[in-house]
């Protein structure tokens, strides 16, 4: 599991995925043949059988953060979300600024002590507005000597810890890192294994900010298969409704805001799933959406799939997923790759 841990550990929000990308591409470098779309997306081919399905499997990533905005004139720094926050979960955490030369400067979010504030602003969430990083710095030209910029790249620090039950991992960015690892992994998986078909496995771009590294590596790719792999909500909290809930298999998403997944893939991998017992559950979201928005409506549209980890405290600083949902999810989309024939795939699409 060593590659969860070092992919939870790298920096890359939207439009600022270099570490990620640099990462993928020296895992898969000489298991496939490596390109890139114009917006930064990392394609990797294998080609089994050249004349088969071209079957794209992508994870995203980019993971939410934050851009520097303005310093102000005492030194702190203002800033702008990169991707969906909810403003309660950001006080007082530790963060990361990533200058142009590569260095990490620490940080932590502040606002006004709770102490001095007004019966009315204690009663609401402290808008994101007024909050600030704080450098441990006394004016803004010690600020720019660090050489903070606007635009740079902001993100949580967290360090990757196994939990009292070492299933249970604890980092950041599993959105989407889980999903990155997992094209890798499965890359590992098919040099020994024969797969009748061609596989796309591709680490996008910007996809917390509109699925757009989706949109661009499909329409380079134009997969007759759509895989997108990602994370869903795990409602294992207390006086959650269990629909999905950490350590009972690999989410499939048959419903979200960007894509209603296609039924025939859907009960070729739920029926695929209980032949080779893998575990799974069944999920969909009415809010969020997955890069199998973009891929499925790729070309005259690609019969596409989203097959999302359950992570407890979604969208915030620091999350929780089990490997047993990874390891599920690896071993899904491994076998997926070994069943997909140009038979197959012709009468998913076309007979379902």
């Amino acid at each position: 599991m060593g590659i969860l841990k070092e992919m939870s550990m790298l920096n890359g929000i939207p439009g600022n995925e270099k570490q990620v990308r640099e990462y993928m591409a020296k895992k898969m470098k000489g298991l496939a043949t490596l390109s890139y779309d114009n917006l930064g997306s990392i394609i990797a081919e294998k080609v089994g059988n050249p004349d088969g399905p071209k079957i794209m499997v992508a994870g995203h990533m980019d993971e939410i953060g934050f851009m520097v905005t303005t310093i102000t004139d005492e030194g702190y720094v203002k800033f702008s979300p990169a991707g969906g926050w909810w403003s309660q979960v950001m006080l007082a955490q530790q963060m990361v600024i990533t200058v142009s030369d590569g260095t990490e400067i620490r940080c932590v979010i502040g606002a006004k002590a709770p102490h001095i504030l007004t019966p009315e602003e204690r009663n609401k969430p402290v808008e994101m507005d007024n909050m600030y990083l704080d450098l441990g710095v006394e004016s803004k030209e010690e600020a720019e000597k660090l050489g903070i910029k606007p635009g740079d790249m902001i993100t949580p620090y967290i360090e990757y810890t196994k939990l009292s039950n070492p299933k249970y991992l604890l980092g950041k960015a599993w959105d989407n890192r889980v999903g990155c690892a997992a094209v890798v992994e499965a890359l590992e998986n098919l040099q020994t294994i024969k797969h009748d078909n061609i596989y796309y496995g591709v680490g996008t771009v910007q996809e917390e900010v509109g699925l757009r590294g989706a949109k661009t590596s499909s329409h380079k790719i134009m997969p007759d298969i759509g895989i997108a792999l990602d994370t869903t909500i795990a409602f294992d909290f207390p006086g959650g409704n269990k629909n999905t809930v950490l350590g009972k298999g690999v989410g499939i998403m048959f419903k979200d805001s960007s894509m209603v997944g296609h039924k025939g893939l859907r009960d070729y991998v739920v029926a695929l799933c209980e032949s080779e017992k893998i575990p799974y559950q069944l999920t969909f979201l009415e809010r969020g959406g997955t890069d199998g928005g973009a891929m499925h409506l790729s070309g005259i549209g690609a019969p596409s799939i989203a097959l999302c980890l359950p992570v407890r405290y979604l969208h915030s600083h620091t999350s929780i997923v089990h490997k047993d949902d990874y390891e599920a999810m690896v071993k899904l989309i491994t076998v997926l790759l070994e069943k997909l024939d140009r038979e197959t795939v012709n009468k998913i699409t076309y007979q379902s």
